[in-house]
């Protein structure tokens, strides 16, 4: 059952990113390309979670997979640039 569920989430990021895809070929605003490519990392990271089995509590073992939620910690970065970028871009009236 786990794994049923991490892989619809899976393809609810990958669905997600494909929708930000289309709204960027329709507008050409960089925002959404960027929201595309984070939703695919979020997809990467909970695809990575549901193959390899990370183990949901606390302690020693799951500590040995922290390297997975790299992905995350880099589409939220991109999210936040991508934010910032677009609030504080000078050339808007």
């Amino acid at each position: 059952m786990d794994a049923f569920l991490g892989g619809m989430i899976t393809m609810g990021f990958l669905v997600a990113g494909l929708f930000f895809l289309r709204f960027w070929r329709r507008t050409g605003d960089v925002l959404f390309a960027v929201f595309a490519a984070a939703f695919w990392l979020f997809a990467l990271n909970q695809a990575l979670l549901t193959l390899l089995k990370v183990p949901n509590v606390p302690g020693s073992a799951a500590a040995a997979f922290s390297w997975i939620f790299l992905p995350r910690i880099a589409a939220f970065g991109l999210l936040i640039l991508a934010i910032a970028a677009k609030n504080f871009d000078r050339t808007r009236k």
